[in-house]
């Protein structure tokens, strides 16, 4: 007779069928905190819809993620930390805007340059004229005896041309401030006209400034005259060249952006 196999004892396992949810769970759970951190850089609206995603999901729809009683702005997360707002965006565009402005205008002011320097040498008058465009304005100088007899602030009847083509050049740049300032040497003055210097340098920048507004195309109201008398030489008045450098009338023609053109090289013409 056979001897019956003895079997062992049935071992009993543990119930793990739990760990299938509960993988399921976990998982969610990653993808909510993952979502959550990405949350920092989206807009509000996208928070909403995406909250409202996964509480649908997690609970049907309701719970602390249910968009219809979560408000974004009371969140613990800052959902505005990487977005621009909306006075950045203003910011950067008025920014934009004033780069642009200032280009043009570095254009306008190049082109005038370039057309008063063709005028000067047509006319030969190189050694009476020269234009200089830096980060502040454009300036136009003029020797006086281009413009007055020594010790008068009345224009030479032939110098009134000159003038006359200033103007009209100006007027196709109507926008921008016009400065015309006299300048003389420390010489005294000493005729019954004029008492200083200084009279006789303001009165020749406004003798020159009526006769640019004769064109009625430029307005008034963005031209000042200026007398600066003896105080703001550009050379020595211990020569007679140097002096003669120092007697002169400027006609500035100033940026408006300024503060925008500190890369601007100035560009110079010595006539």
């Amino acid at each position: 007779m056979k001897k019956a196999k003895k079997h062992e004892p049935h071992e009993e396992h543990i119930d793990e069928s739990w760990l299938l949810p509960y993988s399921d769970l976990m998982t969610l759970l990653l993808a909510l905190f993952i979502t959550l951190f990405s949350m920092s850089s989206i807009d509000a609206t996208k928070f909403e819809q995406m909250a409202s995603a996964l509480s649908s999901a997690l609970n049907g729809g309701s719970g602390v993620l249910d968009h219809t009683s979560m408000n974004p702005t009371e969140s613990t997360i800052d959902l505005g930390k990487n977005k621009q707002q909306p006075e950045d965006i203003k910011k950067t565009a008025a920014q934009i805007t004033d780069a642009q402005m200032a280009q043009k205008e570095q254009e306008d002011l190049e082109k005038l340059k370039k057309r008063l320097d063709q005028y000067i040498q047509k006319n030969g008058l190189s050694d009476q004229l020269n234009t200089k465009l830096n980060q502040s304005e454009l300036k136009i100088t003029i020797s006086d005896n281009a413009l007055f007899s020594s010790g008068r602030a009345d224009v030479k009847p032939e110098s009134r041309s000159l003038a006359k083509a200033i103007s009209s050049m100006l007027q196709e740049f109507p926008e921008y401030e016009v400065v015309v300032s006299g300048h003389t040497d420390n010489v005294p003055i000493s005729n019954s006209q004029y008492k200083d210097n200084w009279d006789l340098s303001a009165d020749r920048a406004l003798n020159f400034l009526k006769i640019l507004l004769l064109n009625e195309a430029l307005d008034p109201s963005k031209f000042t005259p200026s007398g600066y008398g003896e105080y703001h030489p550009v050379a020595s008045n211990q020569t007679d060249a140097g002096r003669a450098q120092n007697r002169r009338v400027e006609v500035s023609i100033i940026r408006k952006y300024q503060s925008n053109n500190t890369a601007v090289k100035a560009v110079g013409k010595d006539n």
